[in-house]
């Protein structure tokens, strides 16, 4: 059955219509997802899988990820209950210490407070090890954007102690010595 020359073109036409309300309304669709005062995905952050918490290389990995990401969870992860940090402080010529809450409280804002974190761990300095008790000296790189105009970088030494009730547990931190003269 032929259609009439009129009756055609109006086919045609309603169907171009639906068509172009149909594209229409996907692009308004994916525009209402948008939320222009939103900041932007960082999608050049490069987390590396490092889930085999029995090795110390992969506990400083999930650490760096933690920075990377600004993760109070995954960083609280690796801290032992027991966990202490210390720094001196050479303005007083004193150690400073805090246990594990003060310790995700200082992160927490540090985190919070910050553009990026950028977390490098380098050579190794000195181990001591057993099956449940290690303690290692690791230098660091630390760059802190605050903004774009203010970046500041800490190169520094972490004295870490792990631990763990036997070889088959994760190793957890128990101790940190920032060795930073910052």
């Amino acid at each position: 059955m032929e259609l009439p020359q009129g009756m055609v073109q109006q086919v045609t036409s309603a169907r171009t219509g639906a068509h172009a309300a149909l594209v229409a309304g996907l692009v308004l669709a994916g525009m209402s997802c948008v939320n222009p005062f939103a900041p932007r995905l960082n999608t050049n952050l490069q987390a590396e899988l490092c889930s085999d918490l029995t090795k110390i290389d992969n506990v400083l990995c999930v650490f760096q990820n933690a920075y990377a990401f600004r993760d109070t969870t995954l960083y609280g992860s690796l801290l032992a209950p027991n966990f202490i940090f210390i720094y001196r402080d050479y303005d007083r010529g004193v150690d400073v210490s805090w246990a594990r809450d003060a310790d995700m409280r200082s992160t927490y804002g540090l985190f919070q407070n910050v553009e990026s974190l950028a977390l490098v761990w380098n050579n190794e300095i000195s181990i001591s090890e057993s099956d449940t008790l290690t303690k290692i000296q690791r230098a660091f790189n630390l760059t802190v954007t605050f903004n774009p105009s203010d970046v500041t970088r800490v190169d520094g030494n972490a004295i870490l102690t792990f631990a763990r009730a036997s070889i088959a547990d994760q190793w957890k931190i128990v101790n940190w010595r920032d060795e930073s003269n910052y």
